[in-house]
């Protein structure tokens, strides 16, 4: 005797559920390529301001006279770090956020209005926490 699907009504769902787990198991690998690039980009943000918060060898007192020196190039070089800084630590803040949102399950979805956060975006920047409408 051969059981068919008409035999075991829920065998007429295995097409439904086997399309489920392929989109299940689809973004799962999204997420966890998702979860490697905000590791990584973390890894690099944390980096990146580990070497502007290292303490720069003694160069000497600035002086800031009449005419531009060597003192003000040292001072001008000093606020660019502490502005790359601020901004590094922003970007680390986005990529944190986003590493939340994917322990959450709201990954790919804006902050402000929950709609899906375009695949393009999240492609370019996967950090990326909102949607371009409230970027």
């Amino acid at each position: 005797m051969v059981v068919g699907a008409t035999d075991m009504p829920y065998l007429q769902d295995m097409p439904y559920l086997a399309r489920q787990c392929a989109t299940w198991d689809a973004q799962w690998m999204d997420e966890q390529e998702a979860r490697a690039r905000l590791v990584a980009k973390r890894d690099e943000l944390i980096t990146q301001r580990a070497v502007l918060t290292r303490p720069q060898p003694d160069q000497g007192s600035i002086s800031f006279g009449k005419r531009v020196g060597d003192g003000t190039a040292m001072a001008v070089d000093r606020l660019s770090a502490v502005t790359a800084h601020d901004s590094l630590g922003e970007g680390l803040k986005h990529v944190e956020r986003a590493m939340e949102k994917l322990d959450e399950g709201t990954y790919g979805r804006c902050d402000d209005c929950s709609d899906p956060i375009g695949e393009g975006r999240l492609d370019a920047r996967p950090a990326s926490t909102r949607c371009l409408k409230h970027s």
